[in-house]
């Protein structure tokens, strides 16, 4: 006999007593949002959502994005009871040290889980992200016949994600662009951690969604299975436009005295209404008891290892029909850059070594671009609004507003809903993502900026105008503190390049790098060409080297980054006519320096010479950790100022006499 079919409700009620039972057993949590949306994401994950628990990266996958991330339960509920690598040991293991269910959701903790997300909006920004990869992808590989990327991504998120600034940034952008395989759910229960929100959100949500383009849905009961199933029936039927789908909820639905109310938001249930919250659903099991009938109407392997070995029967069929288009699909996927691109780079970087250019990094660094970008098909570059100053247009740059096959794309001026894009389509896969924006305008872009570390991806920002040197724009536009924070950064590598030879070498390394972003920071203004020798090239990728060194005794080490390098250089002749032993240190990556071996390390900067000056037009006490208390640091202390740029070197005292006298004083 067929199994009877459960109440949707019920198997809802199963979402809702893990996520009470979990954040009680860890005394901390946010019950609220899973108990309020257990019914949207019931229908979601049980009837419609295209996935495979026993292939949690099988590629045509659909997306889900849990934006309101504190409700991480919902999640780990969700991934539990359909089948994925999650145990019931795990969920009581709920934000402890080293679990798989962490407080909020982190990628690579836990199979299923696509993003990071508890830094309000960026979860949704994410999943703009996956949509444009999903929709750039498809037009680059499907044919006819062939649709092999073909998915929806699904974003859950909340009031506070709507009230940050960057769901305006980011859901603006998605309208403009028609990325109709968008589909976010707003849990709409009026009810944040401060209270009731109407004494600080009435906005219109309807008509703002509307006016970005979006299909908006609803409001519609979201504790009514069918009228969600409708909605999002009637999302997938507009191809042209993201939908907003507006479900009217209560946050802890379940709960007789707290749902409804903030005090369910963010804090255990307790004992006593647990236990009334169980009668009123009719649950009567124990705590993270799941009756077996109730695990096999929500278990969706069969389902999903169906759904997938239909895809691949497609997928082999175009692999006879289009073999290079798969396999180069594939290679994409797997985050490989081609085979013959490192020593394609390596004989660009000979090249500008060769010619000896002397021109802005900023310059050298679109010159690179248009030397790899036709090498790489899967660079997905931008900026926000600043293309013809930042120079990330390359000679073959397409547009995805024109051309959704392209691989360009105008941002417009949105820094941090840009960064966060980005990791979205890093995690999506098939392409490395670049953007560019001014360095200090980083600030707008941090928290993104810090989840691209945190999650490991190979995202590349370009910042540009990277000092005091772009000069009469004054202390608004020129960044002090940035490149110490960027450096500071867990898992965040940082390019200062010196000329445009450590430039090229710069962007190999970053294109090369796959467990994390990295921060390229180039100069406005023209830096001089400088000469090596073959060793000194190639330990540029070291990110610290010997430049320049008169033979003798070495009295002292002068260590300097990008536009300072030639002030160090100069200080160094003027040393030497001196009669001192002085080396040049460029130093254009601290952290791939510091990743080197000690004996590398200690030959560059050896331990025995103390009389060490650190040159940078930045931040002046992130240095003092190279040249130690009794070493001197020529740098900024306070804020910049508006004038031509010879007038602020000699303002803010970042000169050749300054760094000579400095030296002297430590000899």
């Amino acid at each position: 006999m067929p199994a009877v079919a459960l109440p949707q409700r019920r198997l809802a009620n199963a979402i809702r007593a893990l996520a009470m039972d979990a954040v009680q057993q860890a005394n901390s949590g946010h019950p609220g949002a899973p108990m309020g949306m257990a019914d949207i994401a019931e229908v979601l994950w049980r009837g419609i959502f295209k996935h495979n628990p026993t292939n949690p990266n099988w590629i045509n996958r659909d997306r889900f994005v849990l934006s309101n991330g504190h409700g991480s339960m919902l999640q780990y509920a969700l991934l539990h009871l359909t089948g994925y690598d999650l145990s019931i040991d795990d969920l009581k293991q709920f934000r402890q040290l080293h679990s798989r269910t962490p407080g909020h959701p982190e990628y690579g903790y836990t199979a299923g889980v696509e993003t990071t997300t508890g830094p309000l909006g960026q979860g949704i920004a994410n999943a703009v992200g996956f949509a444009i990869a999903e929709k750039t992808l498809a037009a680059q590989f499907n044919r006819d016949g062939f649709d092999v990327i073909d998915h929806y991504t699904y974003c859950f998120l909340g009031d506070g994600c709507l009230m940050e600034g960057i769901s305006h940034e980011v859901c603006s952008l998605a309208g403009t662009l028609k990325l109709g395989k968008l589909v976010a759910f707003y849990d709409d229960n009026g009810i944040s951690i401060d209270g009731e929100v109407e004494g600080w959100f009435t906005d219109n949500t309807t008509q703002r969604f509307e006016a970005y383009g979006w299909q908006v849905i609803g409001p519609i009961d979201g504790h009514d299975s069918e009228a969600i199933r409708a909605a999002i029936i009637e999302a997938h039927q507009d191809s042209t436009r993201p939908s907003m789908i507006i479900c009217k909820t209560v946050i802890g639905c379940g709960s007789p005295n707290k749902q409804g109310k903030e005090e369910c938001h963010g804090a255990p249930l307790g004992a006593a209404e647990i236990a009334a919250t169980r009668e009123a659903m009719a649950w009567e099991h124990g705590a993270f008891d799941i009756p077996a009938d109730i695990y096999e109407a929500w278990d969706c392997r069969v389902k999903g290892e169906v759904l997938e070995k239909n895809w691949q029967a497609q997928f082999e069929a175009y692999q006879k029909a289009h073999p290079e288009l798969a396999q180069e699909l594939l290679r994409r996927l797997q985050g490989e850059l081609p085979p013959a691109f490192a020593l394609q780079a390596k004989a660009y970087i000979q090249e500008v070594a060769n010619k000896g250019e002397t021109i802005a990094s900023r310059k050298a660094s679109q010159n690179a671009l248009n030397a790899f970008g036709p090498l790489l098909p899967e660079l997905l570059g931008g900026s926000a609004d600043l293309a013809g100053s930042n120079l990330t247009l390359w000679k073959g740059c397409h547009g995805i507003q024109e051309n959704p096959a392209g691989n360009y794309v105008f941002y417009g001026v949105r820094e941090f809903g840009m960064s966060a894009i980005m990791n979205g389509m890093a995690l999506h896969g098939g392409f490395i993502p670049y953007g560019a924006t001014f360095l200090i305008f980083m600030e707008y872009a941090r928290n993104a900026v810090r989840m691209s570390a945190l999650m490991k991806q190979r995202v590349i920002y370009v910042f540009t105008h990277d000092s005091i040197g772009l000069g009469e724009d004054g202390p608004t536009h020129q960044p002090i503190e940035q490149l110490a924070s960027l450096r500071g950064t867990p898992n965040m590598s940082v390019w200062r390049p010196a000329d445009a030879v450590e430039s090229a070498v710069a962007w190999l390394s970053a294109l090369q790098r796959k467990n994390g972003p990295t921060s390229l920071v180039f100069s406005r203004q023209n830096l001089p060409h400088l000469e090596r020798d073959a060793l000194q090239l190639d330990n540029i990728s070291k990110g610290g080297y010997v430049l320049a060194e008169e033979q003798g005794v070495l009295e002292a080490i002068i260590i300097a980054t990008g536009s300072e390098i030639d002030l160090a250089l100069k200080a160094q002749k003027a040393l030497t006519e001196q009669g001192k032993g002085v080396r040049v240190v460029s130093m254009p990556s601290v952290d791939l320096f510091m990743a080197q071996d000690a004996a590398y390390r200690q030959k560059v900067l050896p331990n025995e010479v103390r009389a060490r000056v650190a040159v940078e037009a930045s931040h002046a006490d992130y240095w003092y950790k190279f040249v130690g208390l009794d070493g001197k640091v020529i740098g900024m202390t306070t804020f910049g100022e508006s004038a031509p740029i010879k007038d602020l070197y000699q303002h803010f005292g970042i000169t050749v006499d300054a760094i000579v006298e400095a030296v002297n004083t430590l000899i």
